[in-house]
């Protein structure tokens, strides 16, 4: 009889961690193609994040998700980046090959696959972003490549949002800046704004702190956050008309990516939607 006991092991380091929802996502997309594969959120100070990568090495992890605030710190401790991690400098997904650690990041793919599956074409738009963290970080590379005319990065800490504008007008035909947001942010004239901050992921019932009276009707205004599905943000866009999309396109995106990284197979996005809207509609 040959039979293995071992599953093999993924997952997801972040802090806070509790209300991340993609071993939903992850472990439907397993069962439905019979593999033994464990998805496990785990709960990673900054403090502890070295440490946590010598685990994921000694207990050979097939691979791991990183979300906030290990984005960027983590490349410390992986052997080798993608080219999209070169040039958006973050990682959200590291993948074992035989113990050599390779960081990629799905967090911008997954955005762009998400809302152009809505219909939206990111040619020529004029986007603003509100955020400067590793996912904000991703989403403005990949947007830029996907050929956004502007971004205007609008973030608390100059030198971070600075960054990410050098980078897109550096490597990208986009044109990148930056508005520093200082109390309430005006907003910028835009087709596209984007919510990349964590402000109102659940247990927050917050939203970001902008003028929400500039958002108009010909707008798109897209919230990263899958959880809840339809955050505050979300809904002060959609009483002024603006057309509200939420991140679980985007989750479902980048999960698939991810997916396929660690085990060389295609996933049914259906079954990880359906699974997400399910525990969703638990809640």
């Amino acid at each position: 009889m040959n039979v293995s006991y071992r599953a093999e092991l993924v997952g997801v380091f972040g802090c806070p961690i509790d209300e991340n929802p993609t071993v939903v996502i992850q472990e439907a997309a397993f069962r439905a193609l019979g593999l033994n594969y464990r998805y496990l959120t785990l709960l990673v100070r900054p403090e502890g994040l070295e440490d946590a990568f010598r685990g994921m090495r000694a207990m050979n992890f097939r691979g791991i998700n990183l979300t906030v605030p290990h984005k960027v710190e983590a490349l410390k401790y992986v052997d080798e980046v993608a080219p999209e991690v070169e040039l958006i400098g973050a990682t959200n997904t590291v993948v074992n090959e035989n113990g050599r650690l390779i960081a990629y990041n799905t967090d911008g793919k997954g955005f762009v696959s998400g809302i152009t599956s809505r219909g939206v074409s990111l040619s020529g738009k004029r986007i603003a972003l509100l955020g400067a963290g590793g996912a904000a970080r991703a989403v403005a590379a990949e947007c830029a490549l996907a050929g956004a005319a502007s971004i205007v990065i609008i973030g608390r800490t100059a030198e971070k949002a600075q960054a990410i504008a050098d980078i897109l007008n550096r490597r990208t035909a986009c044109a990148g800046s930056v508005q520093l947001w200082n109390g309430t942010a005006k907003l910028p004239p835009c087709d596209i704004l984007i919510n990349c901050t964590p402000v109102g992921l659940f247990p927050d019932p917050g939203c970001p702190d902008i003028d929400y009276d500039a958002i108009t009707a010909d707008m798109i205004v897209q919230d990263v956050i899958p959880n809840p599905a339809d955050t505050l943000f979300l809904k002060k866009a959609r009483e002024r008309g603006a057309q509200a999309l939420n991140g679980l396109d985007m989750l479902i995106g980048q999960a698939v990516i991810g997916f396929r990284l660690w085990t060389g197979l295609d996933p049914d996005p259906k079954v990880m939607k359906q699974a997400m809207i399910a525990e969703q509609n638990q809640g």
